[in-house]
């Protein structure tokens, strides 16, 4: 998917994938990948940014997680981070049902 499409909808698409349970940043990209049927395909040079971005807004929490003898930065929703997830998902809920309804169309001349 084009870049521009996402633009203005990472913090919403991260920050649902991580209310799902803590995920270190590859786990993230995979699921965002899974998720979207291979839609969202992101680089890490895309997501990892907006993580730390997202973690300095106190939208997520992070520490230190050893996996398969691997040191993993693993995120965590914050309270602040579960009330903007939920701003974000209304207003995506709203955007879209307007954008519905544009594009489902209206005979000529349209009456009221």
């Amino acid at each position: 998917m084009r870049g521009q499409a996402l633009k203005g909808h990472l913090d919403l698409l991260l920050l649902a994938v991580i209310a799902d349970g803590p995920k270190h940043g590859y786990a993230v990209i995979e699921e965002l990948r899974l998720r979207s049927d291979e839609a969202f395909d992101l680089p890490e040079g895309t997501v990892y940014p907006a993580l730390h971005r997202l973690e300095k807004a106190d939208y997520l929490s992070s520490g230190w997680s050893e996996t398969q003898g691997r040191r993993r930065r693993t995120y965590t929703l914050t309270k602040r981070g579960s009330a903007a997830l939920g701003e974000q998902r209304e207003s995506w809920n709203d955007f879209s049902q307007a954008i519905g309804q544009v594009l489902k169309g209206v005979p000529w001349p349209s009456t009221p």
